[in-house]
């Protein structure tokens, strides 16, 4: 039925321009960027583990035993035997006197036909002189011409990958370091004496000259790699001053504690008098908190310095101040420590206290979400929740982070980011048991202010650290029976800890369900045996602590969950099996569960044999001290910065190629240089910490 209302015009979507199709990447291209290969300045720094030596033929009458050597014959025999397995043999001769076989125990027709008889082969590999004369197991090998030329430069071999041959990361590596922008960013005279420009090292660590001592490339003695090393410190230097000069721009709450405030009241109603290290530490964050601008500080204190107490303190000035305060934990079980604890201390004084798990949904979450967002909850404790995007802070002014190697660079500055009040930046104070070794500190923590306690409180008995081998682990249960049925008041108490929850198919190793099971049956009856581990829901793991932390348990087996934090008086006794597999700064941290109360306590190491260099050296230095800087400067020696700092803690190693232990001297340098170079060339800084260390300086900010 005609109408008179107006037709609709149909008006066809106006599209963007079709996009063409981007090429699929081949499996090399996409092991290169896995390897974080994506500049061409990225292939010029990804520097050789090691070199073959191709520049020279060796003569096969003067080879021997054990020798790495490459020479050039003509196959004079080449056969197919099955003796005890299928292999194929090929006889090469090179008329200096003597014939070399290459045994080739997996082998193709493809082979067969290279190694053919009559055909010039140049090989290389490891010499092996036996009963049946010279041989190499599975050389390197390819046909060549009679007279065709050797390479007049070392063969670099790269770190790769199983999709990346060497072939193709030569190629790539050369052709970045081709096109990569290497032209001197440092002023003239910056440079210590005796290193070369960067472009010529770095050609002469891809492309060392044939004669090069090979020993100088290994050991990284070579002057070019020392110009690496001291342009990656000097990097590193420079990113953390500027984040040192970016952070004194911006301004936070200034906190003073009032006269008859919170912060009285909390230190009078201390059932202990501090430390003269806790003293010291107390005022060097009073005197951060009391400026304009944002405390950058790490405490840092052994196990069972009374890092607690002194957070507690800096927190009562926030809240005296009329700032909230967050406290964030790695762990349910260490925030839920750290919550007992201070609501015991501070909220018979009127603060209110929130807390927050991601085991805490629902209702109860919203109240406590509601509580931080009305600032009716003035100190907030809890895990990575904390940072939620849900949870708005009324007035966030101290955000205190415990054992803040265990968080990422994103949860860190996240938490930074919970104040927004008229730009203002919260004061952030991170507190690490694990100490950290002064040439760290010089490096990773330049623009960091750091407090240390250096003494324990008073009444501490020493842990005395025994090494049992595996085989005598039928007297260690006896040494735990004998410790929780003493007729002592109050009962001793035992931790046992495992690495594993449930048994492994890839690893030998005891595991916690197992152990809780064999314990309890040798034990007896009489003996309450209790199993805590990650596995578990976050109730059951508090009914379990709060059990064993009551008494009403007398051993508990557990995995690391209880590394940190956990504090039982009466516990006397810690048992660390296969103690070869742990780190020593987390074996430190695993002993510091004991010798928190009057009793003399002991800490037991069970280990399997053989043990590696790297075991021998670890439970050496728990068996040789207590104190835990010197157990931190071991742990730095034996796994070297990247590791001790933990990927999490930095995001990425920022150090490839110096040794703060070796490159001390460089160090010295690097840091002495900064500051005039921020001050005199601030231009040529930021290019050569842009070339060097890219997005990865952002972890500074944190």
């Amino acid at each position: 039925m005609p109408t008179n209302s107006p037709q609709a015009v149909s008006v066809p979507p106006v599209s963007a321009p079709p996009v063409a199709p981007q090429p699929a990447l081949s499996a090399p291209q996409r092991a290169l960027r896995k390897l974080g290969l994506v500049r061409d300045i990225d292939l010029a720094l990804h520097l050789p583990l090691r070199y073959e030596d191709e520049t020279r033929i060796a003569p096969i009458s003067g080879l021997r035993d054990g020798s790495v050597a490459q020479v050039q014959g003509t196959v004079r025999e080449a056969r197919v035997e099955t003796r005890s397995r299928r292999q194929l043999l090929v006889v090469l001769d090179d008329g200096s006197g003597g014939e070399l076989t290459l045994r080739l125990l997996h082998f193709y027709p493809s082979n067969q036909k290279t190694l053919a008889v009559g055909a010039v082969i140049r090989a290389r590999g490891e010499v092996r002189v036996g009963f049946f004369g010279r041989e190499m197991v599975h050389p390197v090998f390819k046909a060549v011409a009679p007279d065709a030329p050797l390479p007049q430069a070392l063969t670099p071999v790269y770190p790769a990958s199983a999709q990346l041959p060497q072939a193709y990361l030569r190629k790539a590596v050369a052709s970045g370091l081709a096109r990569a922008h290497l032209g001197e960013l440092l002023p003239e005279g910056t440079v210590p004496a005796g290193l070369p420009p960067l472009r010529e090292a770095l050609l002469a660590l891809h492309q060392p000259a044939a004669g090069t001592p090979l020993e100088t490339l290994e050991d990284h003695s070579h002057p070019a790699w020392q110009r690496l090393k001291f342009d990656e410190l000097l990097a590193q230097q420079l990113s953390q001053a500027q984040a040192q000069a970016a952070r004194a721009l911006l301004r936070a709450p200034a906190m003073m504690p009032c006269v008859g405030g919170l912060r009285e009241s909390f230190h009078a109603a201390l059932p202990f008098l501090l430390t003269a290290a806790q003293q010291r530490v107390v005022a060097e964050i009073d005197a951060d908190l009391a400026h304009p601008r944002p405390m950058h500080r790490l405490l840092q204190g052994d196990v069972g310095s009374g890092k607690t107490v002194v957070a507690a303190l800096a927190a009562t000035t926030a809240m005296d101040a009329g700032w909230q305060c967050a406290l964030m934990a790695p762990t349910e079980i260490l925030a839920e420590q750290h919550f007992r604890k201070l609501i015991g201390w501070l909220e018979p004084l009127g603060v209110g206290i929130a807390w927050l798990m991601g085991s805490r949904k629902g209702k109860a979450r919203q109240a406590m979400v509601a509580r931080v967002a009305s600032g009716e909850a003035q100190l907030v404790v809890g895990t990575h929740a904390v940072i939620q995007d849900d949870v708005v802070f009324a007035r966030l002014g101290l955000a205190i982070v415990d054992e803040q190697h265990r968080f990422g660079v994103a949860q860190r500055l996240a938490l930074r980011a919970k104040l927004d009040e008229q730009r203002l930046e919260p004061h952030l104070l991170m507190m690490s048991a694990t100490p950290i070794p002064r040439t760290l500190a010089m490096s990773y923590y330049a623009d960091l202010d750091v407090s240390t306690i250096d003494e324990l409180p008073p009444g501490r008995t020493p842990i005395v650290t025994k090494l049992f081998a595996d085989g005598r682990r039928a007297d260690v249960v006896a040494r735990i029976r004998q410790e929780v049925t003493a007729p002592v008041q109050p009962r001793r108490q035992v931790y046992w800890v495992c690495p594993l929850v449930e048994e492994s198919e890839h690893l030998d190793l005891q595991n916690a369900t197992a152990t809780h099971a064999e314990l309890a049956a040798a034990l007896g009856p009489g003996v309450q045996v209790g199993l805590l581990h990650g596995r578990m829901k976050a109730a059951e793991k508090a009914a379990v602590m709060a059990q064993f932390s009551g008494g009403q348990l007398q051993v508990l087996v557990a995995t690391t969950v209880i590394e940190v934090g956990v504090d039982v008086p009466n516990a006397s006794l810690m048992v660390i099996e296969h103690a070869e597999r742990f780190g020593l700064a987390q074996l430190h941290q695993l002993r510091g569960r004991v010798g928190r109360g009057a009793a003399a306590s002991a800490c037991v190491l069970l280990y399997t044999t053989p043990l590696s260099a790297t075991g021998k050296a670890r439970l050496k230095a728990m068996a040789e001290t207590n104190d835990g800087f010197e157990i931190a400067r071991r742990d730095l020696d034996i796994r070297g910065p990247g590791e001790f700092m933990g990927a999490r803690q930095s995001g990425d190693a920022l150090l490839r190629f110096a040794d703060l232990n070796e490159d001390s001297v460089l160090l010295q340098q690097a840091r002495a240089l900064a500051p005039r170079l921020l001050r005199e060339h601030p231009q040529a800084a930021s290019q050569h910490v842009a070339r060097w260390l890219g997005s990865k300086s952002d972890y500074l900010k944190a």
